[in-house]
């Protein structure tokens, strides 16, 4: 797999930030690497932790999906996921992948076909970039996989499918079946698209591994709220421990700037700390 930058090792992001304390900016980086399961380039925006140039700790990841249909630049506009949490004093590493191409603002985080297969390339090649370029824990155990909106569906349905990748999945606000981009009308996708479908043949890997899962929605979000009850109780009947809440508000941006910081921090006291 080609990449587009070299590997930064300690002594080079040093050299990008200097001896004194880094900046929020200064700890933000753009990057890509040639996507074989995309056909072309993929762009994600990594934000390191506090001291990440004085040390030489390898930190669990965060991988976050930002929500559809999107601009190509989507991926870019997270930044308080960021703020959220350098408050919660856990070190870790986000990355934020791109989740739509132009001329394709709304993937649905699935794989549908060669050379557009979005969960293969966030859930198989990016990790091994991401790791290769950086200080993570290299296993699931450092991972976890965090969606907003429609990134909420593409985190649960690219996680329950790639359990070997990630340890703790969480939704904002998301759904658990494809669909177009008013929210409104399900997509026919192909096996594995279906949250609902998928959980009973992962069920058992769920209990053995103790995947985390945790999600939550508005008790305004007419179109998702439903869902998420429904996803609640088929988890609780499978006998799968999990975190669901329903929270005062709809399906916007100031909810999910509420309750970024502990919902970032309840991901990371189930992933293997910085250490």
């Amino acid at each position: 797999m080609k990449l587009a930058l070299p590997a930064l090792a300690g002594a080079v992001v040093t050299a990008l930030f200097g001896p004194a304390q880094a900046t929020a900016a200064q700890r933000r980086m753009d990057a890509s690497f040639v996507s074989a399961a995309l056909a072309g380039r993929l762009h994600y925006e990594v934000y390191l932790p506090q001291g990440y140039d004085q040390g030489t700790e390898r930190y669990p990841v965060l991988y976050v999906l930002h929500g559809l249909p999107s601009t190509a630049s989507a991926y870019t506009t997270l930044r308080f996921v960021e703020r959220a949490l350098d408050s919660v004093g856990r070190p870790a590493i986000v990355v934020v992948p791109q989740g739509a191409r132009p001329g394709e603002n709304d993937p649905e985080y699935v794989d549908r076909g060669p050379g557009d297969k979005w969960a293969t390339a966030i859930a198989s090649e990016l990790p091994r970039v991401v790791d290769a370029r950086f200080r993570t824990i290299r296993s699931r155990a450092g991972r976890g996989l965090i969606g907003i909106s429609a990134g909420g569906y593409g985190a649960m349905q690219i996680a329950l499918n790639h359990l070997d990748e990630f340890s703790v999945i969480e939704s904002w606000s998301g759904y658990f079946h494809p669909t177009d981009p008013t929210g409104t009308k399900p997509l026919t996708l192909g096996p594995g698209t279906d949250v609902h479908a998928v959980l009973p043949t992962v069920r058992t890997t769920l209990r053995r591994t103790k995947t985390f899962i945790a999600f939550y929605v508005g008790r305004s979000d007419w179109r998702f709220f439903g869902e998420n009850e429904t996803l609640n109780q088929e988890l609780s009947e499978a006998g799968v421990a999990h975190v669901f809440r329903a929270y005062g508000g709809g399906h916007d941006q100031s909810l999910w700037q509420r309750y970024a910081a502990p919902w970032l921090e309840l991901a990371l006291v189930h992933l293997a700390p910085a250490h």
